[in-house]
């Protein structure tokens, strides 16, 4: 319905757009993702200041026409996630987890578990930059996973249920997959397993460092997962 909407977001993704415009893709608490004009908010004196950055979370008054593509009325910051602007490697993290959510949930369909997820991630590595990196951007995504219903199974093979001998991973079998069940399957070690199980299952705050190695793998079984039942093709994890 064409009217006001106002309601709570954070910005994905701002692309420049004509002389002084903005393009900005938004994930909502309860409008899932959407796409908003912010007119001259590229102008020096634009009343939006800084405000729709990248990693912005906001208050927004949006008006909504005919088109899909909302405009941008009013905006008023809740959080900036300053600290993290000023570090390469939180810089990046954001990046990856703003493209993740961005491609995982493309639809107008509200998820606000998973709108307050992806504000938990910002605030973790803006309170602790040194948090950003491969651990924390691989747990998010598998985090991203559950909220879909599309998470790993990892407590039992895939395929016969098994809880011993697990040596692998079967993105098409839905998880991890014992000796007996390994066809299809890529090696899975025990540090890496722990890792997942760990991830899927610790606040991203206390998340604890995994032996590079076991990134590897586990990074390896989240982009197989969201490619094979998701369809969904996320960038590499740094």
């Amino acid at each position: 319905m064409a009217g006001p909407v106002k309601t709570e977001a954070v910005v994905l993704r701002s692309i420049r757009y004509g002389e002084a415009d903005r393009i900005l893709h938004l994930y909502t608490v309860d409008r899932g993702r959407l796409s908003a004009i912010a007119k001259g908010s590229r102008r020096a004196r634009s009343r939006f200041g800084g405000r729709l950055e990248p990693f912005f979370r906001v208050k927004l008054d949006l008006h909504e026409g005919r088109s899909e593509l909302l405009t941008v009325t009013g905006a008023e910051t809740v959080s900036p996630y300053a600290s993290l602007r000023a570090d390469a490697d939180a810089i990046a993290t954001a990046a990856l987890g703003c493209d993740a959510v961005s491609r995982l949930f493309d639809s107008s369909e509200p998820h606000p578990e998973v709108f307050n997820l992806l504000c938990t991630f910002l605030a973790v590595i803006d309170e602790d930059p040194k948090l950003a990196g491969p651990a924390i951007q691989v747990a998010f995504r598998l985090k991203l996973l559950l909220a879909a219903g599309l998470a790993p199974q990892l407590s039992q093979c895939a395929r016969c249920g098994a809880t011993e001998d697990i040596v692998g991973f079967a993105p098409a079998a839905g998880g991890v997959v014992c000796s007996a069940c390994e066809a299809g399957s890529f090696p899975l070690d025990e540090e890496s397993h722990r890792f997942l199980v760990v991830a899927l299952g610790t606040p991203l705050a206390e998340l604890p460092e995994p032996e590079p190695a076991a990134l590897v793998a586990a990074t390896r079984a989240v982009q197989e997962t969201a490619e094979h039942h998701a369809h969904v093709r996320l960038r590499p994890a740094a």
